[in-house]
C-alpha cells in the first residue's frame, strides 16, 4: 500500500481497501474500534455488516491469489486430516483440505500472519498454502473431524511415558540436557496444549507449580483457580525449561527469579504472556499472566461503572493538572482502568508518558517505559527523566515510596496530569497512605483530584441464572430492609457446562469515587483519619463499594456472597 494509513498494518483491512470493497473512512473506523475494544477486525467487519462474509472472503482471496473452499459441501480425506493434530487445528483455526508429500493446503477464515505459516511449516515439515472458508464452516469442521477439546487427562496420559532427560530427585540436569528435553516433541505439544486451553478458557493467569511429589498446573479464571489433571512429576523440569526457552530466559539459571515475555499466536491473533520464574524448594514455580486484548475492554464506558462515577472520572481526567489515584488489591483491575482513562484522553495534541513494571498493553500514541530495578531503571529515575520530556500526562504504575510520591506531586504542581495506583482497601485510604509515606498533607490537598477504589466480582452465568426470594437473614447481611428491596428477586448461578459448574461467567467492577472537594481538602490538611474522611465523602454523595455491590445484587448481576467477600 502506497499510503501510510493507520490501518495499513492490518492484513484484513488492507485487503478490503486494495480490493475496493471498503473505502478509507470505513477502514479507519473499523481499525479504531479494533484498537479500542481489542476485537478482531474481521469480526467487526462482518458483525457490523460493513460487507457480507462472502464479499470479505472474495477480497481476501483475490488479494493473495488463494481459493475459496466450500467446506460444508466436501468430504475431507481422512489421510489429509491426519497431517494436522486437533490441538494444532484449534490453536490456529485451520482445517487441512489437500495434502501431498511437499505441500499442505489449510482452510482458514482470516489472514494468517507469517509467524503462523512458519510455525505450521516447521511443525508439519511441508510447505503451507492457505485457502479461505466461512468462519462457522471452519469451526464446525474442527469440531466434526477432531472432536471436542481434548481433555487434559487424556493428553497428560499420552505424555506419561516421556522420561528422556527428566531429572530425578537426586540429580540435576545440565544445560544441554534441559535444552534437549525442552525441545522434545512431547513437551512442545504439552506446553502448546496447556497454553492454548488457558487462552480458550479466558484465563488471566497460568500457574506451573512443582511440589515434592507432584507437578500442578492451575488456571485462574474470573478470579478463581482451577486445577488441571496433574502431569507426571518428571515433566516439571522439561516443561518449565520449555517455557523459559519460549520467553528468552536463561534455562541454566535456576537460583534467581527471572521475568520474560511470550507472544503466542492463537486463532489469528497474538496473545501476550508475561512470565515470572521463582526458585522454590522443589524447583522453579512459573506464573504466566495472560494479556489478551480481545478479552479485556479498554473502553472506559465498558467497565461497568455507575453513571455518576463515569461522569466524575471523565470530568477529572480532562483537567490540565492534578493527581488521579486508583486503589485496590492486586488483580482488581486498576491497570485496566488507568489504560482506559489514558485511551480516552490519548489525542494527537497530548503527550502521554507511562512508567510501568512491566508494560502490560502496547497502546499506540503512548510513550511507555518499562521499569527494571535490577538494571537501575527505577520509578524515581524514570519520573525525573519524564519531567524533561515535555509531557502533558504522566502515568506511574504504582506509588511505592516517598521519592516516587514527591516527584508525582512535583509533576502535578508544574502543570501535569498524573495517574497512578496505590494498594489500599478503599478510596479514602489513599489519602492516609500518602501521609504515612511522609508526603506533606498540604501538598496532597492541593494536588489530589480524586481517588477511585475498585474491586472485581464475578458475574452470574446467564445460562444457569436462577432467581430466588431473599430471606430476612440475607437482607440483614447487606443492611437492607424489605422496603428497600421492593419485592425484587436476587439471583445465583446453579452451575452448568458453560461456566464450568461454578455458577459464574465473567467479572464486573464495584467502584467508589472520592472527589477531593474543598471540605475534603480541609480534612486532609488537618490529617483526619480515613474513617472520618470516608464518612464526610459519603455525606457529600460518595457511594461505597459495598453500596455499589448491593446495586449489582439488586440488578441481578452478581451474588450476595461475591459482594460480601470483596467489600
Amino acid at each position: 500500500m502506497a499510503n501510510k494509513d493507520k490501518f495499513a498494518s492490518d492484513s484484513v483491512l488492507s485487503a478490503l481497501f486494495e480490493a475496493g470493497t471498503l473505502d478509507k473512512a470505513a477502514c479507519e473506523e473499523i481499525f479504531e474500534e479494533h484498537e479500542r475494544t481489542g476485537k478482531e477486525t474481521r469480526d467487526i467487519v462482518t458483525d457490523g455488516q460493513y460487507v457480507s462474509e462472502d464479499d470479505l472472503l472474495e477480497s481476501l482471496a483475490s488479494g493473495s491469489g488463494a481459493e475459496i473452499v466450500p467446506l460444508s459441501g466436501i468430504d475431507i480425506d481422512p489421510e489429509v486430516l491426519k497431517t494436522l493434530t486437533g490441538t494444532q487445528a484449534r490453536l490456529y483455526n485451520v482445517v487441512p483440505v489437500e495434502a501431498d508429500p511437499a505441500t499442505v493446503t489449510l482452510a482458514t477464515f482470516t489472514v494468517p500472519g507469517p509467524d503462523v505459516a512458519d510455525a505450521l511449516s516447521f511443525a508439519l515439515g511441508r510447505e503451507i498454502r492457505f485457502a479461505y472458508a466461512r468462519k462457522q464452516e471452519v469451526l464446525d469442521c474442527i469440531s466434526r473431524y477432531y472432536g471436542a477439546q481434548e481433555s487434559s487427562a487424556d493428553n497428560y496420559l499420552a505424555f506419561a511415558e516421556f522420561e528422556t532427560g527428566a531429572a530425578t530427585e537426586d540429580e540435576e540436569m545440565d544445560e544441554k540436557k534441559m535444552a534437549e528435553a525442552a525441545s522434545s516433541a512431547p513437551v512442545v505439544r504439552l506446553v502448546q496444549l496447556v497454553l492454548n486451553q488457558a487462552v480458550q478458557a479466558r484465563a488471566s493467569d497460568i500457574h506451573f507449580e512443582p511440589f515434592e511429589k507432584e507437578f500442578k498446573i492451575r488456571y485462574r479464571v474470573d478470579g478463581a483457580l482451577y486445577e488441571m489433571t496433574a502431569p507426571p512429576k518428571s515433566l516439571a523440569t522439561p516443561v518449565i525449561s520449555r517455557i523459559k526457552v519460549l520467553s528468552g530466559l536463561n534455562i541454566a539459571e535456576r537460583r534467581l527469579p527471572q521475568d520474560g515475555r511470550i507472544e503466542l499466536p492463537v486463532g489469528g491473533r497474538v496473545i501476550d504472556l508475561r512470565v515470572s520464574c521463582l526458585p522454590t524448594q522443589f524447583g522453579e514455580s512459573v506464573v504466566l499472566r495472560v494479556l489478551d486484548r480481545s478479552v479485556v475492554s479498554l473502553d472506559l464506558e465498558n467497565l461497568g461503572m455507575p453513571e455518576d462515577v463515569y461522569d466524575n472520572i471523565c470530568r477529572d481526567i480532562d483537567k490540565p493538572n492534578g493527581i488521579v489515584i486508583v486503589t485496590g488489591p492486586t488483580g482488581s483491575g486498576k491497570t485496566t482502568t488507568l489504560y482506559s482513562c489514558l485511551r480516552r484522553i490519548n489525542k494527537e495534541g497530548t503527550k502521554i508518558l507511562t512508567a510501568e513494571e512491566p508494560v502490560e498493553y502496547d497502546i499506540d500514541g503512548l510513550v511507555q517505559v518499562p521499569i527494571n530495578p535490577i538494571q537501575g531503571n527505577t520509578f524515581p529515575l524514570v519520573l525525573r527523566a519524564f519531567l524533561r520530556q515535555d509531557p502533558d500526562v504522566i502515568m506511574v504504575g504504582e506509588i511505592r515510596d516517598l521519592e516516587t510520591a514527591q516527584i508525582a506531586v512535583q509533576a502535578s504542581l508544574t502543570g501535569h496530569l498524573v495517574f497512578s495506583t496505590l494498594h489500599t482497601n478503599d478510596a479514602a485510604g489513599a489519602v492516609t497512605r500518602l501521609i504515612d509515606m511522609d508526603v506533606a498533607p498540604y501538598l496532597i490537598s492541593s494536588t489530589l483530584n480524586a481517588c477511585l477504589g475498585q474491586r472485581l466480582v464475578r458475574r452470574i452465568c446467564k445460562n444457569c441464572r436462577t432467581e430466588y426470594e431473599p430471606t430476612p437473614e440475607i437482607l440483614q447481611r447487606l443492611n437492607l430492609t424489605a422496603d428497600q428491596v421492593a419485592g425484587r428477586k436476587f439471583a445465583f448461578g446453579a452451575g452448568c457446562d458453560v461456566c464450568n459448574k461454578s455458577g459464574y461467567k465473567g467479572r464486573t467492577g464495584l467502584y467508589e469515587y472520592l472527589t477531593v472537594t474543598d471540605p475534603i481538602r480541609v480534612m486532609i490538611t488537618e490529617k483526619k483519619p480515613t474513617l472520618v474522611i470516608r464518612e464526610k465523602a459519603r455525606e457529600l454523595g460518595m457511594r461505597t463499594m459495598r453500596e455499589d455491590g448491593v446495586r449489582n445484587v439488586l440488578d441481578g448481576v452478581t451474588t450476595v456472597d461475591e459482594v460480601l467477600r470483596y467489600t
